[in-house]
């Protein structure tokens, strides 16, 4: 805040239980809509929860928020509250430093993801609005444990495909066994994205995959998360030489998201100065 110019803002955290009761989201919601002093949230991990719970709160939501049905961004505009999804420019971001231009198209690799939750919505309706062929996988497979997940994902899906993401192929996989996993990730092609957008590894404990999974070669693989154990990166990590691997984690994703939400509730333009300065005052207290 001090960075920004603004250091009579406080930073408050709220600590709900993951998959919290609807009321307790209610409460949050609420709380932010009628106390003049505050500004508004960044909602991490109860995105999807938060708005299904508290949707007729807001006086409005983004278009983003609107598609991937979620809200990581509250904000105040007039008067009025706002909702917003910043992960589909935030993790567009991130994967676009992490793949650069035309990554499918140069390598035929495919998308693993695991996780069907907010964060796996938010990349998925960014590629699919890539305009570029070249830009977006000709497959997705997307693993969850949880069937309503995936029907969420996957109306989604039905609801957004503009013409140009009509040649994305997509198959859903509902599982919960990591051996399962192993075998899914063992028949993509070289090249291939691999994604843990589960919040194993920080949210509970573990992995999606076994200690002898293998990646695919010359891949990618990107943990979403950026603390906790990180089970799921530190195995790549041990695979990337012998393997190929391109290993990132979810840090700068992080930095974006941060930023994003900042830009909506104080109302103020992150430039790359603005956001290189956060990026490094985030990194030092990392």
């Amino acid at each position: 805040m001090e960075a920004l110019g603004r250091p009579e803002v406080t930073l408050a955290g709220i600590d709900l239980e993951i998959h919290a009761a609807p009321e307790r989201y209610r409460q949050v919601v609420a709380g932010i809509r009628e106390q003049p002093l505050a500004l508004g949230a960044l909602v991490t991990t109860h995105k999807i929860d938060l708005l299904a719970a508290a949707s007729d709160l807001f006086d409005g939501l983004g278009p983003f928020a609107t598609a991937t049905q979620e809200v990581s961004s509250i904000a105040k505009d007039a008067g009025k509250l706002i909702g917003r999804a910043t992960d589909p420019v935030a993790g567009g971001l991130s994967m676009g430093a992490i793949l650069g231009e035309s990554y499918f198209g140069r390598t035929g690799g495919e998308l693993l993801m695991l996780g069907a939750g907010g964060s796996a919505l938010a990349l998925i309706l960014h590629l699919m609005r890539k305009a570029r062929a070249a830009d977006r996988p000709q497959r997705i497979l997307v693993v969850n444990r949880s069937a309503p997940r995936l029907a969420r994902l996957k109306a989604m899906v039905g609801r957004n495909t503009a013409d140009g993401a009509r040649d994305i192929e997509f198959e859903f996989i509902q599982n919960s066994v990591a051996p399962r996993n192993d075998e899914i990730l063992a028949g993509l092609p070289p090249g291939s994205v691999v994604v843990n957008a589960t919040g194993m590894g920080k949210d509970t404990p573990g992995s999606p995959l076994t200690d002898t999974a293998l990646f695919p070669l010359n891949g990618v693989v990107w943990e979403l998360n950026y603390r906790g154990e990180l089970d799921f990166m530190r195995l790549a990590e041990a695979q990337a030489p012998t393997r190929g691997l391109t290993v990132a984690d979810g840090w700068e994703y992080f930095v974006h998201g941060w930023s994003q939400v900042i830009s909506h509730v104080l109302h103020e333009k992150i430039d790359a100065a603005k956001f290189a300065r956060l990026s490094a005052l985030a990194a030092s207290a990392r």
